[in-house]
């Protein structure tokens, strides 16, 4: 094996034939395996791979001496020989996970474990539809992975998630950045040098969501992104659900209202228009324009924008505009989270985002709305929580999504 690069990102219909083939196909199983399991004995790696003990027990060595795989010694048995068990060096192999946001980038390294190395964010970004911040995206992306700590031949792979529609498969966001005949992933990819995974933000905070926190152990579950836009990750079975393009999870463009604000998306009536965090921003500005009174009034005055972590803080601090307008959402959205579980029945609904910081003011009416309009068996059967994980979760995720593609997952 020349690098770690060249032997994950070898395929099957690549030139590579015959026994040295078939080896690298193992070992990718054998740390994949490891990588779902932990540590395991030869035995175990024969009996769950299906092959024979003297091919795994070669194969694992020669693992262990490319500093993949170490050797943790004996383990303890009722009698017999100590067999030795194995598990995944994870300072052998890295990849990083960056999050574009509106207003923010972030980013993460994590190792074979899924564990995060280091973590930062830059909350100096913006995101705007123009080739300069494409470019400028790519120049950070750069800059961190240069500067990150991490031996750039060991890191493998690069996941980044956006806001927006995105189509992992095509690399492709269909809101930003579109006039390019490239793709955002080939974009990256080519500049940065490293394998690239193209995801969206919410679909990579669900994965994020599903594999760290208290959702591991389910099987189905909705992870309901409340944020300036409204979305939702859809796990079922296990796997992420995409839909037949990539898009599945609009959720905050269900035409669900009647009336004539018109969307981002273009269409009217959509559920982002009366219960998004944009849509409450503009709610509070048009009653404090009317005259109604809450503490965020002198920010008002003094033409400063109110964005809707504003909005949370003052609901917190007893302003009673603010708990009415998060209160309302939450009703709405309650109803429209009604017609989700009554349609996929999962086991946990798990809310995250900016307006989950509300807590109880959204969460009470939340919860008290979905269940007067679900069907009560479902809802009995539904468990919700907010979610605990913190603003960089989406890279988080991203990065685990490109591991699993990487070592093939």
């Amino acid at each position: 094996m020349t690098s770690l690069t060249e032997f994950f990102n070898k395929h099957e219909d690549d030139a590579l034939k015959g026994i040295s083939h078939k080896n690298s196909i193992i070992k990718r199983n054998i740390i994949a395996h490891m990588a779902v399991n932990g540590e395991c004995t030869l035995s175990e790696l024969t009996k769950q791979l299906h092959i024979s003990v003297p091919t795994i027990t070669k194969l694992v060595q020669e693992l262990v001496e490319e500093n993949i795989v170490t050797d943790n010694g004996k383990v303890e048995t009722p009698g017999g020989r100590r067999p030795n068990i194995y598990g995944l060096a994870n300072s052998a192999i890295y990849f990083v996970g960056v999050n574009v946001g509106r207003d923010f980038m972030g980013y993460v390294v994590t190792d074979l474990q899924n564990n995060i190395i280091l973590e930062q964010m830059d909350p100096t970004f913006e995101l705007l539809d123009r080739p300069q911040c494409l470019d400028r995206i790519c120049t950070n992306i750069e800059e961190f992975v240069s500067s990150c700590g991490v031996d750039r031949g060991k890191i493998l792979g690069l996941g980044v998630c956006m806001t927006g529609r995105v189509n992992p498969t095509t690399g492709r966001s269909y809101k930003y950045f579109t006039s390019s005949e490239e793709s955002m992933r080939e974009i990256i990819e080519e500049r940065v040098g490293i394998r690239t995974l193209f995801e969206n933000d919410t679909r990579a905070r669900c994965y994020a969501e599903y594999s760290c926190g208290k959702a591991k152990d389910e099987n189905d579950m909705l992870y309901l992104h409340l944020g300036r836009g409204i979305a939702i990750g859809i796990v079922m079975e296990g796997k992420l659900y995409y839909g037949k393009s990539g898009f599945a999870g609009e959720f905050g463009h269900i035409p669900f209202f009647d009336n004539e604000k018109i969307c981002a998306c273009g269409k009217k009536g959509c559920l982002e228009t009366e219960v998004s965090g944009i849509a409450i921003e503009e709610k509070i500005c048009s009653l404090i324009e009317k005259g109604v009174n809450t503490i965020l009034r002198e920010k008002y005055d003094r033409k400063e924008p109110i964005h809707i972590d504003d909005i949370i803080a003052a609901a917190k601090n007893d302003d009673n505009l603010s708990i009415e307008l998060i209160e309302e959402a939450g009703e709405k959205i309650g109803k429209a989270v009604a017609f989700l579980i009554n349609i996929f029945n999962p086991e946990t609904v798990i809310v995250g985002g900016n307006m989950a910081a509300a807590g109880d003011y959204i969460m009470l009416p939340l919860k008290s709305s979905t269940n007067k309009y679900s069907l009560n068996l479902v809802y009995k059967d539904t468990k919700f929580r907010l979610s605990k994980l913190n603003e960089n979760a989406n890279a988080w995720g991203v990065a685990m999504l490109i591991r699993n593609q990487v070592i093939g997952l």
